[in-house]
């Protein structure tokens, strides 16, 4: 496959957070925040490209999303379910039990639909065992398992008008396409991308406004993006491997924000990538999406 056109920026470092596994990035407008995760490290990060400032917060388990939630605060989801979070007090209260039957699983992204539902996946932490499910958390707080069969869940992400849903399987190296023709039903799955053996594997996914798809490229390096087709438009590369999922930023969201990670990397690499585990920015060629709170089932 074609790699398509290096975009006409380099990725700057923006965060020093050296984090184990950084992930899943996500921008607050009405503060002009970015929270992320560090889910091997078991702590939430809040930064502010303003000033600089960081703060962090532990998590009672491994976390594998926030989002924000309509009624204030985030919903975290922790090894074990889902959680509120209050960063005013840093107090996590259960919410809904997630696979207490898999122990060897968690959870890991998540996102929120347009109608504030909130969707997300699970995974073997192992790597190994295909008990991986993705499921949304209906109106009254259960969970409904939309697809199954995956080692890792990953990215999951909404196109701006709604009506198609992409997924990741991670380990087999696709991002799977799904219409959507009404809120709570999934149809004609497909793979939409299929990275090729040696560029990585597919993490996380971020859409901007054209629809196309941002995917950040463990062990790749770097950040491709596709058309809403599946077709190669750019590569943004990066000074570290393991790169994880961008979030759109700033006053105009044209500002991507990448997290990284240290984890699978050997002693002699950690050396070689001594930035492996930060936050990094490019300008984007359009603007992110607004991230919709969610409110259903959440509360």
């Amino acid at each position: 496959m074609p790699r398509g056109e290096a975009l006409s920026v380099r990725a700057q470092l923006a965060f020093a957070v050296g984090a184990e596994l950084g992930e899943g990035p996500l921008w607050v407008a009405e503060d002009a925040t970015l929270w992320l995760l560090d889910i091997k490290g078991c702590r939430l990060h809040r930064l502010r490209p303003g000033s600089g400032e960081q703060r962090s917060w532990p998590t009672p388990a491994p976390p594998g999303f926030l989002a924000p939630r309509a009624a204030g605060g985030f919903v975290v989801g922790l090894k074990g379910g889902l959680h509120r979070f209050d960063p005013l007090s840093g107090a996590f209260t259960a919410l809904v039990p997630v696979e207490p039957h898999l122990p060897d699983n968690r959870i890991n992204d998540g996102c929120v639909s347009p109608e504030g539902a909130l969707w997300f996946g699970s995974m073997h932490d192992p790597e190994r065992q295909p008990s991986g499910a993705l499921y949304r958390l209906d109106a009254r707080g259960r969970c409904v398992t939309l697809d199954t069969g995956y080692i890792v869940t990953n990215g999951p992400a909404f196109s701006p008008d709604g009506r198609t849903f992409y997924h990741t399987d991670s380990v087999a190296r696709t991002v799977y396409a799904f219409d959507r023709p009404e809120p709570h039903v999934l149809r004609n799955k497909r793979e939409l991308i299929r990275i090729e053996e040696g560029a990585g594997y597919p993490d996380g996914t971020a859409v901007d406004a054209e629809g196309c798809l941002w995917i950040a490229l463990w062990s790749g390096w770097g950040v491709r993006r596709y058309s809403p087709a599946g077709r190669l438009l750019a590569t943004v590369a990066l000074p570290c491997s393991q790169v994880t999922k961008v979030a759109f930023g700033g006053a105009d969201l044209r500002t991507a924000y990448v997290t990284t990670a240290r984890q699978g990397l050997a002693p002699s690499e950690r050396t070689a990538q001594p930035l492996a585990g930060d936050v990094f920015c490019f300008s984007a060629p359009a603007p992110g999406l607004i991230q919709p709170s969610a409110r259903v089932g959440c509360e």
